[in-house]
């Protein structure tokens, strides 16, 4: 008995061990990304594009629903009633064309019998000029305007974080490949150095200080790992896919975006078209509220059947009209909602044009950032081609002797620097290339 259960629980062990790596295996999965691949199944797949759409879907159901501005209302209700009230059992009875001589009895009149009335009822109502509705379907006319805009911005905000993300993953790889060339040019050092020692000719404090070296920077290719980890889910995130892949690119420590942004805001752009739409529907409500004012004309229709059977359809007759209604006074309850109505349209138009003056001022900024971006980059590029050539003169001197470990380090430890100091630059001009085309964008 115990034998089987040991069995049982090997059987159960083998496989959770086997789907652990399985899974381990497809967590560390690896895909080549392309920056276009990625904007397109991210504006493709995105959620918050998604939501942005159906923002949009509601807009356009509600202005349709102003369609009642024009369409005829029609209306059908059956009902059934009783009653021993000498006005109303008088009247269901004329309502059923079923009087006699004998109903004008006063005593009958005085105290009926409970009298049952079955009405099958029709109406008909029919919008003909109200002026205040039609200002109001424009105005929700222009909030599918609106929102078409915002999911605009939306479609663009996500291709801006999708380059956003793929710089920061190239970052990421191009300092993981700058790491694994110094701990390669470390491990050089160290097996010279570990030699000499060996030989007597240098102390161990020198194969000491190597060996910290080497530990630095595997520790910093760890973090890098990390790092591309962590892009890659963002990605995976943004393109709505499980976070199961992590991505590689084509190309490390190349320009991947444009290197002539444009340096002028846009009056076209999404964000500040929907909000002068927004400002524009502000404009048709406060006209609505006006022609509030105005009289109201409509006509109506109504046809009844009565009978005293409820499966009767005796007696009919009709109704139909039209109706002119003017609300001449409603407390100032219209004057306040168009001054309420005001004061948030003007509220509206400031927060454009403050929107306005700090999208110029990131502009400038941002801008400026790109041509101390493409400067760093020229001196990075000389600064990388001294350090290695200090690098290659110590390395020459140590293995002769006339240098010490010490130096060999600072340098190799320098050149380093300088080569992640040339990977952040060109970093920092895509990413600014990237965030002047945001802001630069045009509908």
């Amino acid at each position: 008995m115990i034998k089987n259960k040991l069995v049982f629980f090997q059987i159960i062990l083998m496989t959770a061990l086997g789907v652990l790596a399985q899974s381990v295996q497809a967590q560390d999965s690896t895909a080549l990304l392309q920056l276009n691949d990625l904007i397109t199944q991210a504006t493709s797949n995105n959620k918050n594009i998604q939501l942005a759409k159906i923002d949009e879907q509601i807009a356009a159901a509600n202005y349709k629903q102003t369609q009642a501005v024009f369409l005829p209302q029609v209306g059908f209700s059956y009902s059934a009633f009783t009653s021993n009230n000498p006005l109303n059992a008088f009247g269901f009875k004329l309502q059923q064309k079923d009087i006699a001589q004998s109903d004008f009895d006063p005593a009958l009149l005085n105290h009926p019998a409970s009298t049952p009335d079955f009405m099958t009822q029709l109406n008909v109502q029919v919008p003909i000029i109200n002026m205040d509705m039609l200002y109001m379907r424009k105005a929700a006319l222009k909030q599918t305007e609106i929102y078409g805009y915002k999911t605009q911005r939306t479609r663009e905000q996500i291709i801006y974080q999708a380059k956003q993300a793929y710089l920061q993953l190239q970052l990421a790889y191009d300092a993981q490949k700058v790491l694994q060339e110094a701990l390669q040019t470390t491990k050089a050092i160290h097996k010279f150095t570990n030699d000499r020692f060996q030989q007597g000719l240098l102390q161990r404090s020198d194969l000491l200080n190597v060996e910290v070296q080497i530990k630095t920077i595997e520790t910093n290719i760890a973090d890098t790992k990390s790092a591309i980890r962590n892009a890659s889910d963002y990605l995976s995130l943004l393109m709505n896919k499980p976070a199961t892949v992590i991505y590689t690119i084509e190309v490390p420590a190349a320009t991947v975006l444009s290197d002539f942004p444009a340096d002028t805001l846009s009056a076209n752009r999404s964000d500040f078209k929907a909000m002068e739409k927004s400002i524009e529907s502000y404009d048709l409500m406060i006209k609505s509220s006006k022609k509030s004012y105005l009289p109201k004309l409509n006509a109506f229709a109504n046809y009844q059947l009565h009978d005293n059977s409820m499966a009767g359809f005796g007696a009919g007759a009709y109704m139909a009209g039209i109706q002119l209604s003017w609300d001449i006074f409603k407390g100032n309850s219209i004057k306040n909602k168009i001054a309420t109505q005001r004061l948030e349209r003007n509220k509206l138009a400031e927060q454009l044009n403050n929107q306005k003056e700090e999208s110029r001022l990131d502009l400038s900024k941002t801008y400026r950032r790109f041509t101390d971006a493409v400067f760093s980059i020229q001196q990075q590029e000389v600064s990388v081609d001294h350090a290695t050539e200090v690098l290659r003169i110590l390395q020459n001197r140590y293995q002769q002797g006339l240098a010490n470990t010490t130096d060999v380090l600072l340098a190799q430890t320098q050149l380093s620097q300088q080569k992640l100091a040339y990977t952040q630059a060109v970093f920092n001009k895509n990413i600014s290339v990237a965030y002047l085309e945001f802001l630069t964008s045009a509908n």
